[in-house]
């Protein structure tokens, strides 16, 4: 793998911090929520992110 540019890296930690704070954010909605369809919404949105998050981890290695 080739390794990446310090432009790259930064984006790469920019994009990180944003899938970070919506795992965040939608567990919490999920957490609050009192509509069973909205609470499953908010937790599968949060699942998403989360395996976006663990993607770009994916390119750290």
């Amino acid at each position: 793998m080739a390794s990446l540019t310090e432009k790259e890296l930064t984006a790469l930690e920019d994009q990180l911090m944003q899938e970070q704070l919506l795992v965040r954010k939608f567990k919490m909605y999920s957490e609050t929520a009192s509509d069973p369809a909205i609470k499953s919404a908010c937790a599968q949105i949060a699942d998403r992110h989360k395996q976006h998050f663990n993607t770009l981890m994916g390119y750290l290695y």
